[in-house]
């Protein structure tokens, strides 16, 4: 099977080739280009096709809303995960009703950024457990098939078989054929 595809869209370069150099060590991942603004993500998306756009959100040109709402349009099969600093519901509910895969704080992405990929991969849906206000999840982005994940709990010592929540929370979404051979190649 072939590795997937990644564009990553990231303006600070040492971040991006941090990013980048991680997921080149994976025979599973290839990455098939970097870009540092929206409009040249938009681009790239079209002229490369890739499987997914890890894509921030702060970027010059074009922000990354714009540059995914264009994406989606234009490359309609391409998973876009965004990556950004950005820690707020109301932000990442914006991002997500765009169509994204997952939305990972940068802060939590060497924990969490393979697991994201797993789940987009995988036809799932990933939130990170680190946006604000775990426990006030808008219900618009509930409704919409996102679970938030909340931060490890302490176990509740009244309950012996109380357990901490899992960091991460991946959903169901719609599978297509392309999807399956995605995961497919994830798991060798």
């Amino acid at each position: 099977m072939p590795a997937i595809r990644v564009l990553i869209v990231e303006d600070f370069t040492p971040f991006r080739q941090f990013i980048s150099s991680t997921l080149g060590k994976s025979r599973d991942l290839q990455v098939v280009g970097e870009v540092s603004d929206g409009l040249e993500a938009v681009r790239k998306a079209v002229e490369l096709k890739p499987d997914l756009i890890l894509m921030d959100i702060g970027l010059p040109s074009l922000n990354g809303i714009e540059a995914a709402r264009q994406i989606r349009k234009l490359a309609p099969e391409s998973k876009i995960i965004f990556l950004s600093q950005e820690s707020s519901v109301d932000v990442v509910q914006h991002a997500l009703s765009l169509g994204a895969s997952a939305y990972v704080v940068k802060a939590r992405a060497g924990s969490e950024l393979l697991a994201a990929f797993d789940a987009a991969i995988s036809g799932k849906r990933f939130v990170s457990s680190s946006v604000d206000q775990p426990g006030h999840l808008p219900s618009q982005l509930s409704a919409s098939g996102f679970v938030l994940a909340s931060p490890a709990a302490k176990p509740n010592p009244r309950k012996a078989s109380a357990r901490a929540p899992s960091a991460a929370v991946t959903l169901p979404d719609k599978k297509t054929k392309r999807d399956s051979s995605l995961a497919k190649c994830a798991r060798r």
